[in-house]
């Protein structure tokens, strides 16, 4: 396998980068739902929202890896009609606008009593918007929302690539898991 994409596949890094994302996403939504049922006195509620903020740093850095990986490589071409390649490149643009959107609110919530973002006891992102009227509740609406068209969209990108497989017979879903 290549390490970069070509016109007919993706590239090993691209391949890489792609379950990665999706597998934290997937996983930081649910230690989302489950962070936010904790009671005050349960263990995890401190360890909970710890781990979710160095995870986000985690997600805002592979996304920042893909993004660029993306602009500097080519993209293989899509299969299916017109409206399905317009459809899919739309829900990649919306995949990254998502993705940026979330990780910015995010960082909005753990910062707003202007509280420097701890990454897992390693390094710290200083507090640097800390002073908007209501910014954890605002910050905390839009993340919650846009975690679930996020994880809304994966599942119809999902559905695409099972339809592309299943029904259509072409190597789209074969392509991302790195077979030729």
């Amino acid at each position: 396998m290549r390490w970069r994409n070509t016109t007919g596949s993706y590239g090993f890094i691209a391949i890489l980068l792609h379950w990665l994302l999706a597998l934290l996403v997937l996983g930081q939504f649910a230690l989302g739902l489950y962070m936010v049922g904790l009671d005050y006195y349960d263990p995890w509620y401190h360890r909970a929202p710890a781990w979710h903020n160095g995870l986000g740093v985690l997600i805002a850095g592979l996304f920042l890896m893909r993004f660029i990986w993306r602009l500097s490589n080519p993209l293989p071409q899509l299969y299916g009609v017109q409206w399905e390649q317009r459809a899919a490149r739309l829900a990649h643009r919306l995949f990254y606008l998502l993705i940026a959107l979330i990780v910015v609110s995010g960082y909005l919530i753990a910062t707003a009593e202007n509280q420097a973002l701890d990454v897992f006891g390693l390094f710290s992102i200083p507090a640097s918007v800390s002073d908007l009227p209501a910014q954890a509740d605002v910050a905390g609406l839009w993340h919650r929302w846009l975690a679930w068209l996020l994880v809304g969209l994966t599942a119809l990108h999902a559905l695409a690539a099972l339809k592309h497989h299943y029904m259509d017979r072409d190597s789209t879903l074969r392509r991302i898991l790195g077979r030729p």
